[in-house]
């Protein structure tokens, strides 16, 4: 929420802003919108509030002006309209005396919802995932991003269809692209889900290629920064690689994996990778889309979980994180809870509680480099973690084994003995049952596990 608006201080008012908030002069003028929040009674009000504060950044972000935002409680969604008989007709009168284009729900609303709000009201109606949506669209600048948001769109969009998507026919265009007796949106849906197969082959392809380049970096130490958007992961990937990340007080600033080379405290070098910020209610088809993206977080040996502590709610936004990385699989990865923008604190005694309420923690500014040594010395000493040192004996007759020790592992110290090479070897945790088993003078490589 924004210093000049006024928030809502009862479940039943409108409450209209200035047009001046956020109004950037442009030759196209911006769509004005309202946002609405239907809150459930067994949901925490305070908790619905700030959801439609963060709602309105979002259609900010997406080129709208909201105007005005609306919240109702309710014990359950209206199954046609979401908001109530009343609300509606305060909606309309809304929208006529103010001229509203656009009206944005918090709530994801059901296609048959979306046919009655839109005949009711004559303007266009979206809820949350689509303004997500939308926002993914504008801001995907690599070929890789743009393929995963067209197929979110087209997931997102398969089930709400109209007459709206006969242009993709010019892509299937010819003899067998339509049926005897297919209705306009049969076809209409059969062609979406060509497309939308066709896309899963290009994003697998390019995963692939992903993959290929991984490979390449296997021998450096991985760091990926995750957060929810907002919390400061470009400022803090320029700070320790000196890239220059995109930095914008927006949300989804980022979207393509950017991976930088940095050096830890003891000179030692690694990799740094930044992504997409997380959000509540982030649409699972989007996840999914973003899969190969998101796969520097699955590879990587710590991830570093940015917060903003500045933030009123900032422990909702690290379980919406933690949920997030449940579902792409890498919730078990060694992780270090990053605390950033400590110098928007009006008081630091909250930062001296947060080491005994998180124990792997670091309170850090990345706009003003407040404690950036210490989150890097945190960095290695983690990294360090994830290593064993393992001391075996290679037999003269099984010297094809010793390549593979140093490749998955960095060797210490070799000392060529009577019955065999003896080594000291430092590797990573995982490939622990392969040098344990080496160790007991066992043939097995790690391709083979």
């Amino acid at each position: 929420m924004h210093n000049n608006e006024q928030r809502l201080h009862y479940p039943d008012r409108i409450t209209l802003k200035k047009e001046t908030t956020l109004h950037e002069i442009t030759d196209k003028p911006r769509e004005k919108a309202i946002v609405v929040g239907v809150g459930l009674k067994s949901m925490d009000r305070e908790e619905s509030l700030e959801h439609l504060d963060e709602l309105e950044f979002l259609v900010e972000t997406a080129g709208a002006l909201v105007l005005e935002k609306v919240y109702q409680e309710r014990a359950g969604l209206d199954s046609a309209f979401a908001v109530g008989r009343g609300k509606m007709e305060e909606l309309r009168q809304t929208i006529e005396d103010n001229d509203i284009a656009l009206v944005i729900f918090d709530n994801d609303l059901s296609p048959g919802q979306v046919r009655n709000l839109e005949r009711e009201l004559k303007v266009k109606v979206m809820d949350r995932s689509g303004i997500i949506l939308d926002i993914f669209a504008s801001h995907a600048r690599s070929m890789e991003a743009k393929t995963q948001v067209e197929l979110a769109q087209l997931q997102y969009m398969l089930p709400r269809l109209t007459r709206m998507w006969t242009h993709l026919s010019k892509q299937f265009g010819g003899i067998g692209t339509k049926g005897p007796g297919e209705t306009q949106i049969e076809t209409d849906r059969r062609l979406v889900r060509t497309r939308i197969t066709q896309l899963k082959e290009k994003l697998g392809r390019i995963a692939v290629q992903r993959e290929q380049q991984r490979k390449g970096r296997e021998s450096l130490p991985r760091f990926a920064l995750v957060g929810y958007t907002n919390a400061g992961k470009s400022t803090l990937m320029n700070i320790l690689s000196g890239a220059d990340v995109l930095v914008e007080d927006k949300l989804f600033a980022t979207l393509d994996t950017t991976v930088r080379n940095i050096k830890l405290p003891d000179g030692k070098p690694a990799l740094l990778s930044d992504t997409v910020g997380f959000i509540r209610k982030l649409p699972s088809h989007l996840i999914a889309s973003f899969r190969s993206t998101l796969a520097e977080t699955l590879e990587a040996d710590v991830i570093l979980h940015v917060v903003d502590i500045s933030h009123p709610r900032y422990s909702d936004h690290i379980e919406v994180v933690r949920q997030t990385l449940e579902v792409l699989g890498a919730h078990q990865k060694p992780t270090l809870l990053v605390f950033n923008k400590i110098d928007a604190l009006e008081s630091l005694e909250e930062v001296h509680t947060l080491h005994t309420l998180y124990e792997h923690s670091v309170a850090i500014s990345a706009a003003r480099g407040i404690n950036i040594g210490e989150l890097q010395q945190k960095m290695m000493e983690m990294e360090e973690q994830q290593f064993e040192t393992y001391h075996l004996t290679v037999p003269y007759t099984a010297m094809s084994l010793v390549p593979s020790l140093y490749r998955y592992g960095e060797v210490i110290e070799r000392r060529d003995e009577e019955h065999g090479a003896e080594f000291t070897i430092k590797a990573e945790k995982r490939y622990a049952d392969f040098f344990e088993k080496l160790t007991n003078r066992s043939s097995e490589r790690p391709d083979q596990q």
